[in-house]
């Protein structure tokens, strides 16, 4: 079983940065994809960025290409997304998904952490 724990939200900035952390437990971790969600208030739940299990393909979102950089920490246990350039839009609960079926399935995730929100001012 593995169980996903989000950290790093917070209020910014227009312009400022944050890195979000999600930490997982249970020793098949390092055979997951993972990927981040966002969902802002009144509004579905939107794709952010995900990684294969090597950590050596990422995607992204084209609101967020250029911006964003997902990667993750095997040892740590941890994915890590780095928002950078942070603008009222991308105020949201960010959520981390973690899935043993790879990136396609990653909307369809087994397991999700509870969220943390990112609070852009202007």
């Amino acid at each position: 079983q593995v169980q996903l724990a989000e950290s790093g939200g917070g209020l910014v900035q227009t312009g400022g940065s944050l890195r979000l952390s999600c930490a997982a437990s249970g020793r098949t971790f390092s055979t997951y994809a993972m990927g981040w969600f966002r969902r802002a208030p009144e509004k579905e739940r939107e794709f952010v960025a995900a990684i294969n299990w090597t950590g050596e393909r990422t995607f992204y979102s084209d609101s967020v290409k250029g911006r964003f950089t997902i990667s993750r920490d095997k040892p740590k246990n941890t994915v890590y997304l780095q928002m950078n350039s942070l603008q009222p839009g991308d105020t949201a609960v960010y959520y981390c998904a973690g899935d043993p079926r790879g990136v396609p399935m990653i909307d369809q995730a087994e397991h999700w952490g509870q969220g943390t929100q990112v609070t852009v001012s202007s």
